[in-house]
């Protein structure tokens, strides 16, 4: 078939006749004899520009809009990345507790976002683009801790706020304040003195910020070098003595395992039966009566009782439910009539309550001057969340079961890969992140700067505000305290470890920077959220709303900073 078709092609091509054109022609170009980006072709002049992608498979672009699509994308991969080794390092700690571990990496992990932007950025940069690189990074760690002093702080407050001329007995304290017209004054929210003394430690971060403005006194290229390495050594040292005092005095790994176990497992039963001021409820109690009481003959029998220890599978604290309910048929039925009326269940865990809470106060209190607790005590009590109050009810010679060792295993496992493909995935986008940030601020005429002081900060730190907000609706003392511990703890950490970076970068490579008003942006912000939050424990809602107002006045103030007075 194919051998017919051929013949009938050289027969057609055989019969054809043609006619020549004379005259002089010049011949097409195809451009490529061109240099300057032009090309001829049928009197039509066309301009090509090309980009050319980073590690030569990643998409480019030259338009605005596509620079903007791109700074989403990398946006999106960036908080998905940061959110895999938050998970993976909050996997790690519930496992190891309080510890090592607890006190040195599991804190470092959290600034990673940053520091390893800063890495990739200035390892794969020009010697043309280094400088510029170094002042976006900069900008980034000024936008990462104000935004958490600004943003997120004033959401704990203003999510967390109640009112605090409610009685500290009222069960329904927590939907009055929900009820009645909010009052600056008279609302707010209230923390204990540990989370005061944190963020006395955060304020003490500030002082390698204020040596750094020796650099903008002095014009020497030498002293600004020596500025660098002295504020570069003293916030190693910084570092170095946190996460050393954290090893032998863990209360704040405490303070923060617990919030961790908190946002991951939700509000225990336990903690649902009290009220804001950690008191018991005597309406939610009943209300917890009614429901176990399945036939509604106003007792509780130890059938429904063994039903409903089922139901909230009290095994996984180690304990038998008939166990269980043994013993608090025996603490409750004060009668003896082998049924708990609703007095005496009310009476009863009312009283178990109490003294359940003295006991965690004593616990805390005896925590902070003592470092004898091991790790792998703190990890069984926090990790089974009301197992301690279980336990109170039970004789001191139950033991607690073992994970499974496949379990333990699995859990390694999967926190390690998910730290793993987070860095991975912050290592690759690092470097085109920057260039397309610096692209677009270079397109839409704005500051570089100004572009990473927003941007990255939001998708490095969406899911700390999450759960800061998640933690502030419950409205207690403990969940406000643990939330504003975080604020504090990863201001602190990204004040030293993220400065840390940047200055080594600009004393190893010799960059020469100019990030004055960077600098003293943060020192001013930092400072009196710093001041206000180491000398006091409430927090009138008004200040939510000084807060809110911090993030647009610092933005103000580097636009004044750099464009009026041109300090950078």
């Amino acid at each position: 078939m194919r051998l017919a078709f051929f013949m009938l092609l050289v027969i057609i091509t055989r019969s054809a006749n043609s006619r020549s054109i004379r005259g002089s022609f010049e011949a097409v170009s195809d451009g490529m004899d061109q240099t300057n980006g032009t090309s001829s072709a049928l009197g039509l002049t066309t301009t090509t520009v090309t980009c050319e992608p980073t590690y030569g498979f990643l998409p480019c672009t030259t338009e605005l809009w596509g620079e903007l699509f791109l700074i989403v994308v990398y946006e999106c991969l960036l908080a998905l990345a940061g959110n895999w080794v938050s998970s993976g390092s909050e996997l790690f700690f519930r496992m190891f507790g309080t510890g090592l571990f607890g006190a040195s990496l599991f804190q470092m992990l959290g600034t990673f976002p940053q520091v390893i932007i800063m890495l990739a950025s200035a390892v794969t940069s020009s010697s043309d683009t280094i400088e510029s690189m170094a002042t976006m990074g900069m900008a980034m760690l000024a936008g990462s801790a104000i935004f958490s002093l600004s943003l997120v702080w004033g959401s704990v407050v203003a999510f967390g706020s109640r009112d605090f001329s409610s009685s500290s007995s009222s069960s329904t304290s927590a939907n009055q304040s929900t009820k009645t017209s909010i009052s600056l004054t008279g609302f707010g929210v209230e923390t204990d003195m540990e989370t005061k003394h944190i963020a006395r430690i955060m304020f003490v971060s500030m002082i390698p910020f204020l040596i750094l403005q020796l650099a903008k006194i002095i014009n020497s290229t030498t002293g600004t070098r020596v500025v660098v390495l002295i504020s570069l050594i003293i916030t190693v040292i910084y570092l170095i003595i946190y996460c050393t005092y954290q090893v032998f005095q863990p209360w704040i790994q405490r303070k923060r395992l617990a919030y961790i176990m908190r946002l991951s497992g939700g509000e225990s039963i336990i903690e649902s039966l009290l009220t804001i001021d950690g008191k018991p409820s005597e309406l939610r109690i009943k209300e917890l009566f009614q429901k176990i009481d399945q036939n509604k003959d106003s007792q509780v029998s130890k059938t429904e009782l063994y039903a409903f220890m089922l139901g909230i599978q009290i095994e996984e604290a180690g304990m038998s439910a008939d166990d269980f309910s043994d013993a608090v048929m025996e603490k409750f039925d004060v009668s003896h009539d082998a049924g708990i009326s609703e007095s005496e269940f009310v009476q009863g865990l009312s009283k178990w309550l109490d003294e359940d809470t003295e006991s965690t106060a004593n616990g805390v209190a005896q925590g902070q001057s003592s470092s004898t607790t091991t790790s792998s005590k703190t990890t069984s009590n926090k990790s089974q969340g009301t197992s301690d109050e279980q336990a109170s009810l039970l004789s001191q010679g139950k033991t607690s079961k073992s994970t499974s060792e496949l379990t333990v295993w699995w859990n390694y496992t999967k926190a390690g890969f998910l730290i793993i493909l987070g860095t991975g995935v912050m290592m690759l986008i690092g470097q085109p992140l920057m260039e397309s940030l610096q692209e677009f601020a270079s397109a839409a005429d704005i500051p570089s700067f100004f572009v990473s002081y927003v941007l990255i900060p939001l998708a490095n730190s969406y899911r700390q505000i999450l759960g800061a907000i998640s933690s502030a609706k419950k409205k207690t003392k403990k969940d406000i305290s643990g939330a504003f511990t975080e604020v504090y703890q990863g201001v602190f950490m990204n004040n030293v470890m993220g400065l840390a970076t940047f200055l080594a970068l600009v004393y190893i490579k010799d960059i020469t920077w100019d990030v004055s008003a960077e600098v003293l942006v943060v020192l001013l912000i930092c400072a009196l959220m710093g001041t206000i939050t180491s000398f006091c424990t409430k927090f009138q809602f008004w200040m939510c709303i000084l807060a809110y107002s911090l993030y647009p006045v610092s933005l103000l103030l580097l636009y004044i900073l750099t464009s009026v007075l041109g300090w950078s």
